[in-house]
This record gives structure tokens, C-alpha cells and sequence, in this order.
């Protein structure tokens, strides 16, 4: 007797992996079903999601997608791209055979930022120049010290981030421009980061109302970013989308896929939502 041998994980050096899933909701296919058939149906994605939450290092979103391009959507992280699939596949079944249709996926991972700003960076155009420190001072190595610990959390949080209960999520995948004239890719490093953190200074003044989420997908999706705003309503939403358009990093290099709007719910309220 010969036993299966369990597929090797398929886990990144750092980072996550992050599957974006949309579905249509097939009302014609579920009431077919009885009212115990849809029961059961409702509990076995209950438990479903209940197990893939309590999945060490995996986090899971459901909410209901405003407007008719979706209804229902999840938004999954976890280390494992073997554990992504088997979840995403649970999922696509998990109210009964054709009652969800996907309308949309998106696979992509968390990853650093390439235009963070570097120690020798930091120290040649903040701590020399800006503040007049010198090296080996008690003020320059407190500084660094601050810098290394703020880098750290930042990197950190890019890589690892905790999704929160904000109630609305902005999806949209995301690509640079390589026109004839507007190529990204052929300009040289530094003039791509000095565009970014012009780009950045813009996204930091929305702290506090959004949290942006920029998970790379070069290779593995359709474009090469993907993008997840969390916000306590949709008028922050448009207010930094409506900013940072006019930023020359949107409004030259920019080009963007389809804008999804969802709502974060409790279980039972998504249900009663999509009147299941």
C-alpha cells in the first residue's frame, strides 16, 4: 500500500501570497436547491471560512461588491501558494456545484517597495545635508538608529501586513506605460524614484482614512500591480484617486484595470445581503 505524497509547499523567500476572488451569485441555480440544501450550503462556507481564518499565517476578507460586476468577493493572504489554491478552489464550490461563477481573480504577493529610501540615501541627503549631523556623533547615531527601526516596520508591514475591519475596500490592478514616448522602463533608476516619492508624499497625506496595499504581480497576472484601498467610506476613496491622478506618476506612466468597489460584512448580514 502506497501513501499519496503531500505536494511540496510553494512558499516565497518573504512575503505573501495574495488571491483576489469575485464571483456572481447564480439565484436561478440556488433556488433549485431546498431551504435544507441551502442551509447546509450556508454552513459549509461558515466553516469554510472559519477554517481558513484559523490557517496559521492566513487572512480572508468577504464583502459584498457594490454594483452589478460582482456579488460576492474574497480577498485571501497566506505564505503558501499551494494552500492559496486548495482555499481558492473550496471557495469556488462552497455553496453548491454552479451556484458561484467567478467573474474575477487576481493573484499577486506582497513585496518591498524598490524606490525605498536607502541608508546612504538617508544619510547623505537628510542627516548631512538637511540636518547637518556628522558621523559618529551621539545625534547622527540616534538618528540612524530611528531610521534603521522605521525602515524595519515599514518593510515589515509591506511584507506582512494585518488586514483590517475598515468597511471599504478599492480594488484595481494596475501597469506603467511603455508608449513611445512615455516608457517607465526607460528611464534610469533615479529618475523613477524621485517620481515615486513625489508620488508617496501624496499618498501619505491621506494616513489615517487610507490604507493602501500594493501587492506586485509581474509574471503572475495580467498586469503588473495590484492595488487594495481600505477606507471608512468611498468619498476618501475618490478624494486620493482624484489627487494622485494629476501626480505625473498617474497621469504619464499610469494605466489601470477595472475599479471594484466592496463592502466589509459579518457573515450573517453578507448573506442577508445577497439574499441567500
Amino acid at each position: 500500500m502506497t501513501t499519496e505524497r503531500p505536494f511540496d509547499p510553494v512558499v516565497p523567500a518573504e512575503g505573501w501570497h495574495v488571491l483576489h476572488l469575485f464571483y456572481r451569485v447564480e439565484y436561478g441555480q440556488w433556488q433549485l436547491l431546498g431551504r435544507e440544501e441551502q442551509l447546509q450550503a450556508k454552513t459549509n462556507l461558515s466553516l469554510l471560512i472559519q477554517e481558513i481564518r484559523a490557517t496559521e499565517g492566513t487572512q480572508l476578507l468577504a464583502f459584498s461588491i457594490v454594483t452589478p460586476k460582482a456579488d460576492l468577493g474574497f480577498m485571501l493572504l497566506t505564505p503558501d501558494l499551494q494552500t492559496a489554491n486548495a482555499f481558492e478552489k473550496r471557495l469556488n464550490l462552497s455553496l453548491g456545484a454552479d451556484v458561484l461563477t467567478p467573474v474575477y481573480s487576481y493573484l499577486s504577493m506582497t513585496e518591498r517597495s524598490e524606490y525605498t529610501t536607502s541608508e546612504a540615501d538617508y544619510i547623505a541627503d537628510t542627516l548631512e545635508k538637511e540636518r547637518g549631523l556628522s558621523a559618529g556623533t551621539p545625534e547622527f547615531d540616534a538618528a540612524l538608529a530611528e531610521f534603521h527601526e522605521r525602515m524595519d516596520k515599514y518593510g515589515k508591514e509591506r511584507l506582512y501586513p494585518r488586514l483590517g475591519n475598515r468597511p471599504v475596500l478599492c480594488c484595481y490592478s494596475m501597469s506603467k506605460r511603455r508608449s513611445e514616448k512615455q516608457n517607465w522602463y526607460r528611464m534610469n533608476h533615479g529618475e523613477r524614484k524621485d517620481l515615486m516619492l513625489g508620488h508617496a508624499r501624496i499618498g501619505r497625506q491621506w494616513a489615517g482614512k487610507i490604507r493602501q496595499l500594493v501587492t506586485g504581480s509581474t509574471g503572475l497576472d495580467d498586469s503588473e500591480w495590484f492595488v487594495t484601498l481600505f477606507a471608512h467610506d468611498t468619498h476618501d476613496v475618490k478624494g486620493i484617486i482624484y489627487e494622485m491622478r494629476f501626480d505625473p506618476v498617474s497621469a504619464e506612466y499610469a494605466e489601470f484595470g477595472e475599479f471594484y468597489i466592496g463592502l466589509q460584512l459579518p457573515l450573517d448580514e453578507l448573506f442577508r445581503r445577497l439574499q441567500l
